[in-house]
């Protein structure tokens, strides 16, 4: 009987090992990048399908539109500037600060526009702001999963 119990002990510890060797050390896990991918994919989905469906003009929607992507945009160059800083990589003071000024622009015209948006209602201006800030968080997520698995694989 112990042998058996042995054996059972020793299939776990391959698959244990086997799992480690798979992924790379400093490497994202695959249900963390999954997550992270997920999270932008609804978050920028379900932006853009209430945008679709809204009964705004379409200059509005572009409006919209534009600070979505304007977003996303400096809420990546701004996690790559602090990453590359933090790691000794160069990165000038000009670019820096235009990449905090550029997200801090992006959430102001988002926060501007929905509090001045007359035509939609209360429960829609939430529901923008939380895609808006769900799409951010997980493009920030997804670029520094990417970083992540580059440096792991570089390491090797």
């Amino acid at each position: 009987m112990s042998n058996d119990n042995e054996v059972l002990l020793d299939k776990g510890n391959q698959n244990d090992s086997k799992m480690k060797v798979e992924r790379k050390e400093g490497e994202p896990t695959p249900v963390f990048k999954g997550a992270s991918w997920a999270a932008l994919l609804v978050g920028v989905t379900a932006y853009l399908i209430g945008l679709y469906n809204a009964t705004m003009q379409l200059n509005e929607k572009g409006y919209y539109f534009a600070v979505l992507v304007f977003g996303l945009y400096s809420a990546v160059s701004l996690q790559k500037a602090v990453r590359d800083k933090d790691e000794g990589i160069p990165v000038t003071n000009i670019y820096y600060g235009i990449s905090w000024f550029a997200l801090i622009v992006s959430i102001a015209l988002m926060a501007i526009g929905l509090y001045n948006a007359g035509s939609i209602v209360l429960s829609e201006k939430g529901f923008y702001g939380m895609a808006f800030v769900l799409s951010l968080f997980a493009a920030i997520t997804v670029q520094k999963n990417v970083r992540d698995a580059q440096r792991a694989r570089e390491r090797d």
